[in-house]
């Protein structure tokens, strides 16, 4: 899932900084839609939207705002990210290790999977 564009990245703790402010950017779940029953971020409206569908559902997240994608680990998210930026998106941030990663930094009650 290499791809030539340098996505920015936003660490869970920079996230979870920007939603206590009240600053809420788009969240964009990549994962299957299963995977969200078992862990997830706290409920900001996120789009769902699968790996196997994004491309075909892209027009689906706003280019006018930020918008911070996240997976399980941050390879999905990062792939994700690269095509939302090789459309033009320039405010496109990927969650540095998933859900994961707000697990370890933010709530460690969420599921480990």
């Amino acid at each position: 899932m290499n791809n030539d564009f340098d996505v920015k990245e936003i660490t869970p703790l920079e996230l979870k900084e920007r939603l206590d402010s009240g600053e809420i950017p788009t969240l964009v779940d990549v994962r299957e839609y299963h995977e969200a029953e078992i862990a997830d971020l706290p409920d900001y409206d996120q789009l769902r939207i699968p790996t196997g569908e994004f491309p075909g559902r892209t027009g689906e997240v706003s280019a006018d705002v930020d918008v911070v994608v996240y997976c399980r680990s941050g390879g999905r998210s990062a792939w994700a990210a690269a095509i939302l930026m090789q459309m033009g998106y320039d405010r496109v941030l990927n969650l540095k290790g998933g859900v994961l990663g707000w697990r370890a930094e933010v709530d460690p009650s969420l599921r480990a999977y």
